[in-house]
């Protein structure tokens, strides 16, 4: 039978150890194609570069035997989607894999993501697809008992499918351990309280750096943050349509509608 073809990207740049952790386990499944940015991307959620040249380059990043085609990308995560499926693959990808970031994109962090912007990217060209996020931001972080739950939650999806309209958004707990099992999810409701750490150059200019807590506002036992905190991985089926239905009957009320 012939191998799946696996689209590889991320956020955190094509030489993040996340990514290489990820390539690794995806060329046990089929046939890989990694086209990721040439440089840290997080944070920037769905921005695309208009305004700006897009440059990409073959590039080798692992001398092993079996190495997939790689290519590093100027632009942003939704960039190097849109670039790998416009003109660097011959084929449509059976799916696209995100990450694995380094740190969490659960909860109203999914919001910012490149890694789940990249995969939203893909899931709007009709390519199934799946963000993988590890819960530490370190960049020596440990992903040996992440990639056991990644590759299993690729199979599945593989064999049965994401609907239409969908991406999984799938994070894993820090842990020495292999995580106590997967949970499907809600994304939590939850905030942050944002601060600007506000300091002066030494040409006596204002600059601020961001800062903040992250705010737990919701006590469900179905939402990936309480998921995480028992050390399960969390997958939240994720939809790229923002449309909120429930609400239209409520606005259809007011005089918006009257000539």
């Amino acid at each position: 039978m012939k191998k799946p073809l696996i689209l590889v990207t991320n956020d955190d740049g094509i030489t993040a150890p996340g990514l290489r952790a990820l390539i690794k386990v995806m060329k046990q499944i089929g046939e890989v194609i990694v086209v990721a940015p040439d440089s840290p991307q997080s944070g920037m959620g769905h921005a695309i570069t208009i305004d700006n040249t897009l440059y990409s380059k073959k590039v080798v990043i692992d001398q092993d035997e079996g190495a997939p085609s790689e290519y590093s990308c100027s632009g942003t995560p939704a960039d190097c989607v849109k670039l790998a499926l416009q003109e660097i693959l011959d084929r449509k990808p059976d799916i696209c894999v995100s990450g694995i970031n380094h740190g969490s994109n659960s909860s109203i962090n999914v919001i910012y993501s490149g890694t789940m912007s990249a995969a939203i990217e893909a899931g709007i060209e009709g390519v199934p697809a799946i963000g993988f996020s590890l819960c530490d931001y370190s960049w020596d972080a440990n992903f040996k008992h992440a990639l056991k739950s990644v590759k299993r939650i690729v199979l599945e999806a593989l064999e049965h499918g994401i609907p239409n309209g969908t991406v999984l958004n799938v994070n894993i707990p820090k842990s020495t351990n292999e995580p106590a099992g997967i949970k499907i999810c809600r994304q939590a409701r939850a905030n942050w309280k944002e601060k600007f750490d506000k300091r002066i150059s030494p040409t006596g200019k204002d600059y601020y750096w961001l800062t903040g807590e992250f705010e737990l506002l919701d006590k469900g036992e179905d939402t990936d943050e309480w998921a995480l905190a028992q050390g399960f991985v969390s997958v939240v089926p994720t939809q790229f349509d923002l449309t909120a239905h429930h609400v239209i009957p409520q606005v259809n009320n007011w005089s918006l509608n009257e000539k």
